[in-house]
Formats: structure tokens, C-alpha cells, sequence
């Protein structure tokens, strides 16, 4: 096996790897919007049986935090985020490009920002042993733990279609991208 084929190898490996990690994410980020769903069924039967739900509002809302940032990477990767492209539609070539990787770098930059705070946040809050201020009383690091989670896999999708973008192989945002019957 030449060094080029083991090189290949690698990468096919990682591209597989990275492809199942945001796979990973929007799944998971699917069983919060479940969840919510369920919570609210319970809600809704706890109101019919006379019986009181305590927290549920509060427990809907940290699955609403936790699928949309496990979503994002997932959603970068099929290109269903909403982007501006009033200004990168009207580029082509090299200008569309140099565009494309400035937007992928202050991105990954702003989403690595928010990674690290996120698991500062999460760190502070389990060492100050904070809980929320509602009804659950529910230690805070639990619920921060998705955002900050998400927020780190996000900024690795991020920074995977930067490198591919600065290689010459990542095609997610051209315009030829689009999900068939999509207008974007």
C-alpha cells in the first residue's frame, strides 16, 4: 500500500467519522424535539387527571435549547441553515471563494467563542453548584451541557468545511447544492 492510498485511507475514515458525528447530533437533537413533545402530552394529561406537572415548562424549554445546538451541526452539513446569500449569489469564481472562506472563518471563530464560554459555563455552574430558579430546581450545568456539547460540534463542522472549502473540496454552499424544490 502506497503512502498516498494510506493517506486516503485516513481521510475517508475521518470523513466518514465527521459525517456520523453530525448525524449523531441532528439525531439527538431530534429525540429533544421528542421529548418536548412527550413533556407536553404529560402536561396536558397531568391537567386532565387534576394533577400538578411541576417544572414542566421549565423541562420543555431545555429541550428546546438542547435540539436546536445538537441541530446545528447536522443542518450546516445538508446546507438547511438559512444563509444570506443576497451578496454571495451575485459572486462567482474566486470573489465567490474568498467570500465563502471568510464567512466559514469568522463563523468558526464566533462558534469557538461560544464553545469555549459554553463549557466555561457549564464548569462555573457545577462548581457553584447553581440550580435554576424555577419550580425543578434542576442543577444548571445539566441543561448547559447541551448547548455547550452542540456548540462544540458545531464549531467542528465549521472549521471541517473551512479546511475543505481552503482545499478545493467542499461544494455544500454553491449554488449546484440546493435540495431540489428548495428556493434559497
Amino acid at each position: 500500500m502506497t503512502k498516498n492510498q494510506t493517506r486516503s485511507g485516513v481521510f475517508a475514515k475521518l470523513r466518514r467519522g465527521l459525517d456520523a458525528l453530525y448525524t449523531l447530533s441532528g439525531l439527538i437533537g431530534a429525540l429533544f424535539l421528542v421529548a418536548i413533545l412527550g413533556i407536553i402530552v404529560a402536561q396536558m394529561a397531568a391537567r386532565w387527571l387534576g394533577l400538578q406537572f411541576p417544572g414542566s415548562a421549565d423541562y420543555a424549554g431545555y429541550c428546546m435549547a438542547a435540539s436546536s445546538f445538537f441541530a446545528l451541526a447536522y443542518t450546516l452539513n445538508n446546507n438547511a441553515h438559512i444563509r444570506v446569500s443576497l451578496i454571495l449569489s451575485r459572486m462567482t469564481g474566486l470573489k465567490r471563494r474568498l467570500a465563502d472562506i471568510w464567512c466559514l472563518s469568522v463563523s468558526a471563530l464566533l462558534a469557538g467563542y461560544l464553545s469555549y464560554y459554553s463549557i466555561r459555563n457549564v464548569q462555573m455552574s457545577h462548581l457553584i453548584h447553581d440550580i435554576s430558579q424555577g419550580q425543578d430546581a434542576t442543577p444548571l450545568w445539566i441543561p448547559q451541557l447541551s448547548l455547550a456539547i452542540g456548540s462544540v460540534i458545531f464549531t467542528i463542522a465549521l472549521v471541517d468545511h473551512l479546511v475543505r472549502t481552503l482545499a478545493g473540496h467542499d461544494h455544500t454552499f454553491d449554488d449546484t447544492h440546493h435540495v431540489e424544490g428548495e428556493e434559497f
